[in-house]
C-alpha cells in the first residue's frame, strides 16, 4: 500500500469512507430485506404443511359443526361432509364475481343442518351475468329434500369496495355476515362452506385453491441477496480495485520516465 501513494490518499479521504459507510450501510439493508423474505417463505411453507395435513383429517360433520359455534379460525380448509336443507328463499347473489375471467355471480344459500336449529352459509358455485338484464338470474336447481354437501371450510368472501352501507337484497356487492344474521333472523353459525365437488345444479365450481405464494418470497430473496452482490461488488471494484490498478499503472509509468 505504501508504495501506491494516490491510492493511500485516496484512502484517507473523506469521500472514500462516505462511499464505504453508504455500501456497508446499502448492503446490509438488502441483506437483511433477503434474510426476512426467507423467513417469511418459511412461514408460508409451515403453513402449506399445515393445508396439507388438514386434508388428511376425517372430514367434520354437523356435530362438530354444531360444537365449535363461530369459533372456525382453526377449521378453515377442513374438508366437510355436512347434511340438511335448503333454505333456497334466503339465497344471495354476490356480483362481480368472475370465474374463469367471466363476471357473473356467487351463490350463497343457508343450509339448515340436520338435527340441529343451526344454519350455516354455502358457497354454492357460480353462475353468469345476463348482459342484457343484471336483474335476470339464471335458474338454479335447489333440491327440497335433504342433501349430503362435501367440500371445505373457508373464510367468508372477500369484500368488494362499496359506495354504501351494507347491502340488501338478493343481489349483493358484499356478504355482511352479522349483517345478514340480524335481517333474516337465522341461527348462523358465521363461516362459509365452499363445495368443491363437480358442477351441478347448473352451477360452476371452479374454485382458486388456497395459494401460500412461497415462490414469490423465495423470488424477492434472490432480488435482494442480488442487489447485496451487486453493491458490494461495485464497491469493490471502484473503491479499491480500480484505484488500485491506477495507482499502479501511474507507479509503472513514472518508473519508466
Amino acid at each position: 500500500m505504501s508504495d501506491y501513494p494516490s491510492m493511500r490518499a485516496s484512502i484517507h479521504s473523506g469521500r472514500f469512507w462516505v462511499v464505504t459507510a453508504a455500501a456497508l450501510m446499502t448492503a446490509a439493508l438488502t441483506f437483511s430485506l433477503g434474510q426476512w423474505q426467507l423467513g417469511r417463505a418459511a412461514q408460508k411453507l409451515a403453513l402449506q404443511a399445515s393445508l396439507d395435513q388438514k386434508k388428511t383429517l376425517p372430514p367434520l360433520v354437523n356435530a362438530d359443526i354444531v360444537a365449535v359455534a363461530n369459533d372456525v379460525g382453526p377449521w378453515v380448509d377442513r374438508r366437510i361432509e355436512l347434511s340438511g336443507r335448503w333454505l333456497a328463499g334466503k339465497s344471495i347473489y354476490l356480483d362481480n364475481r368472475p370465474m374463469n375471467a367471466k363476471p357473473g355471480f356467487w351463490v350463497v344459500t343457508p343450509l339448515l343442518l340436520t338435527g340441529s336449529d343451526k344454519v350455516v352459509l354455502v358457497q354454492r358455485g357460480w353462475i353468469p351475468r345476463n348482459f342484457q338484464d343484471r336483474t335476470v338470474l339464471a335458474p338454479i336447481e335447489t333440491p327440497t329434500q335433504t342433501v349430503t354437501l362435501l367440500g371445505r371450510m373457508a373464510p367468508a368472501p372477500a369484500k368488494l369496495y362499496a359506495f354504501k352501507g351494507a347491502d340488501t337484497g338478493s343481489i349483493r356487492q358484499n356478504l355482511d355476515i352479522p349483517f345478514f344474521t340480524a335481517e333474516t333472523g337465522l341461527p348462523l353459525i358465521h363461516a362459509l362452506v365452499i363445495q368443491l365437488d363437480p358442477a351441478s345444479e347448473g352451477l360452476q365450481r371452479d374454485w382458486a385453491a388456497p395459494n401460500t405464494g412461497v415462490d414469490k418470497h423465495y423470488g424477492y430473496a434472490f432480488q435482494w441477496f442480488g442487489l447485496c452482490l451487486l453493491v458490494v461488488g461495485l464497491y469493490a471494484w471502484f473503491q479499491l480495485i480500480l484505484p488500485y490498478r491506477q495507482s499502479r499503472s501511474t507507479l509503472q509509468f513514472n518508473n519508466k520516465v
